[in-house]
């Protein structure tokens, strides 16, 4: 697929934001053998993001894409035994050297992977070809010696020679990626195992990271064309800074989404809540947290009737980011009138969280996505022109006018002391 080409930058630059270009860079700067280990959860993100310099420190690693790991895949007990995974991914900051995070969090048992690539460049982990990854833990890759594009499509694949499942999948991509074999290729909008990938870059100021639900994910936009908001925001940035899109088709702020609930198979993850440290806070480069969460607690069953409890939830996680010296941004909820949970008491719930959030006391920063997609004329629905069709999904037209409501002032700053 050609490179898109991006946005023109639509805002005035912040005074002082000039000075990007010598800004601090964040995240780490090389690979320790302590960190190659297999380390459980937040572990091994953790070090992937304090690591010490490489002996070429020309350059401090940025997340340039992130999946969140969300589920098992469903039939797939037995993995994908000689098999390759060829995840497509599409990048936000370029670079010149790689490396990966693989991750076997829903598996049961080892999962081994004995080939590994980056756009066809080897990938070793301890110098090896070959990694086990315990069921449960991930790996973070040597680094590897390859150009990194931005704004451009990435090929990484797996092989795992036996059969050990189920599959850390992200599902729901909006990106087309394959499985194949020796006598056929199947094509798949999942990623397998794949959870980042960094690169080494010598100006970029930092990673942006994004968790956020379905409307963070993309749901309703066109696969291929890249252009979930979090993609608009990294074209007109410039693709100076990363964009680590965390954001996951059904999550929550509060609570885990069930795998099946009436018979309906749910892939809403782990909430917003216990996957902060893992899937935000160890994210290499981290500097701007985007926080996109709530609309789901609103309206899936069980609904969430106390606004309270949700900016609670979301000052929670304001704080948490502080504490790892992080700005915090955050997003007022968006409209639903017509999806089929709307009911006036839950509309109601949805207003207060945005009443609180505008007032300042949530976030250091937040952008207005309600009154960015609303109806002028119905402003509990979606515009027409931006509705994906259900009413609370959003179109490219929809996304690309959230990716513009981002300013470069609300982004790049400071984080607020916590006295919310």
């Amino acid at each position: 697929m050609p490179r898109r080409q991006g946005y023109a930058l639509l805002i005035a630059l912040a005074a002082g934001t000039a000075t990007l270009a010598t800004a601090v860079a964040f995240g780490t700067t090389l690979l320790t053998e302590e960190r190659q280990t297999p380390l459980s959860g937040s572990q091994s993100h953790t070090a992937a993001r304090n690591s010490a310099a490489p002996a070429n420190s020309a350059g401090t690693w940025v997340a340039t894409w992130t999946a969140a790991p969300v589920s098992a895949e469903p039939n797939s007990a037995q993995g994908y035994p000689g098999r390759t995974i060829r995840n497509i991914v599409h990048t936000s900051v370029g670079g010149d050297a790689a490396r990966i995070t693989l991750s076997n969090l829903f598996g049961a048992t080892p999962l081994v992977i004995d080939q590994a690539t980056v756009n066809t460049r080897r990938v070793t982990f301890q110098g090896l070809p070959t990694v086990t990854v315990a069921a449960g833990r991930q790996v973070v890759s040597d680094p590897v010696v390859v150009p990194v594009a931005p704004d451009a499509d990435l090929e990484v694949t797996l092989r795992t020679p036996y059969a050990a499942g189920p599959v850390t999948q992200h599902s729901n991509t909006h990106q087309t990626s394959f499985l194949a074999d020796d006598h056929a290729t199947w094509s798949t909008t999942r990623w397998r195992y794949l959870t980042a990938v960094d690169v080494r870059n010598k100006t970029s100021p930092g990673a942006i990271v994004v968790i956020g639900d379905s409307l963070t994910a993309g749901s309703g936009s066109t696969t291929d064309a890249n252009t979930r908001w979090p993609d608009v925001l990294s074209d007109r940035l410039r693709h100076l800074y990363g964009i680590a899109n965390q954001g996951i088709a059904g999550n929550r702020l509060l609570i885990d989404s069930p795998l099946s609930l009436g018979g309906v198979q749910h892939l809403g993850g782990q909430s917003a809540t216990h996957r902060f440290d893992r899937d935000v806070l160890s994210v290499a480069g981290a500097k701007t947290v985007i926080i996109a969460l709530g609309i789901n607690d609103v309206q899936q069953f069980p609904q969430e009737p106390d606004p309270r409890r949700i900016t609670a939830g979301l000052r929670a996680l304001t704080e948490r980011a502080h504490a790892q010296g992080l700005r915090v941004v955050g997003a007022t909820l968006t409209p639903f009138q017509g999806y089929a949970t709307w009911t006036p008491e839950r509309n109601d719930v949805r207003l207060a969280v945005n009443e609180e959030i505008r007032s300042g006391r949530v976030f250091d920063a937040y952008v207005d996505f309600d009154r960015a997609v609303r109806d002028p004329y119905a402003p509990n629905r979606v515009l027409p022109e931006y509705d994906s069709g259900d009413r609370l999904h959003f179109n490219d037209a929809g996304y690309r006018t959230l990716g513009r409501t981002i300013t470069l002032a609300a982004v790049d700053g400071t984080p607020k002391a916590d006295a919310f």
